[in-house]
């Protein structure tokens, strides 16, 4: 039996009702193109697998390469590699060139999940559709409104990219083993009124990253270097980065890169 690597940060899903409720939330059909990053040992790769055509599996850890390839299941494609260096643009144009939803699913590694998610971003205007389960806690700030505690770099940046919502909460006990903190499913699709060239995506991450640099410092320290071309209010310049809106962060950035 395999035992779970925490180098991979590896937890198993055993809960029934809860792969349940994930696999009604994927949604998958015959035609649906899907790549569940981190399989474990199948808690929604089997589900998945007798509802779809073609599953393909991204996995690490090649002791579960070997098991799923040993399996030699219908439809299966099994794929060795990290999930941070997957070129999933490519994944998702090669599988969309035929009919079909393009969907990224996974109960993903908490120690790797927030570059995996700016990883992904590079791939979205090809993806339909992420729906993830994550740490509660990097999901509280993926969802956050402006304005609350909990909203930082993570929820402009991918609020400024995709629709999301929180949309279960797993506790530890549906894992074996256990992981100390609790767990959520956040389901996520491309906005559609997205229109920021690379240019101007590069500019958003620029003004992101320097007005969250010091969180308890107004803007008027943070944005010192852009504040001639900003032009921010006096409000503005009294604010915090929290306080700003995903809106007002993207015309920022349409400044910078112009």
């Amino acid at each position: 039996m395999h035992r779970a690597r925490k180098r991979f940060g590896q937890n198993f899903l055993q809960d029934g009702g809860i792969i349940h409720s994930i696999v009604a939330l994927i949604n998958p059909s015959p035609d649906m193109h899907v790549i569940e990053i981190g399989p474990g040992l199948g808690a929604l790769t089997r589900p998945l697998l007798s509802n779809v055509d073609q599953l393909d599996l991204l996995e690490i850890d090649r002791d579960l390469v070997a098991y799923w390839n040993e399996q030699d299941l219908k439809g299966l494609t099994v794929i060795e590699g990290d999930a941070l260096q997957f070129d999933f643009l490519s994944w998702a144009q090669n599988r969309s060139g035929k009919s079909g939803l393009c969907k990224v699913v996974g109960n993903l590694p908490y120690n790797i999940s927030s570059p995996l998610l700016f990883h992904l971003v590079g791939a979205a205007h090809a993806i339909d559709e992420q729906v993830f389960m994550l740490q509660a806690e990097v999901v509280e700030r993926m969802v956050a409104p402006a304005g609350s505690s909990d909203f930082s770099r993570l929820s402009v940046m991918l609020q400024a990219r995709y629709d999301m919502d929180q949309v279960l909460e797993v506790p530890p006990e549906a894992f074996d083993p256990q992981p100390k903190v609790n767990s959520a499913v956040v389901r996520m699709i491309p906005r559609q009124d997205f229109d920021l060239s690379n240019v101007q995506w590069s500019a958003l991450e620029k003004v992101v990253a320097a007005a969250f640099s010091q969180r308890r410092k107004m803007l008027r320290t943070n944005l010192q270097a852009f504040a001639d071309r900003l032009k921010l209010s006096e409000l503005e310049l009294k604010a915090r980065a929290q306080d700003i809106s995903v809106e007002r962060y993207i015309e920022w950035a349409k400044i910078l890169a112009a």
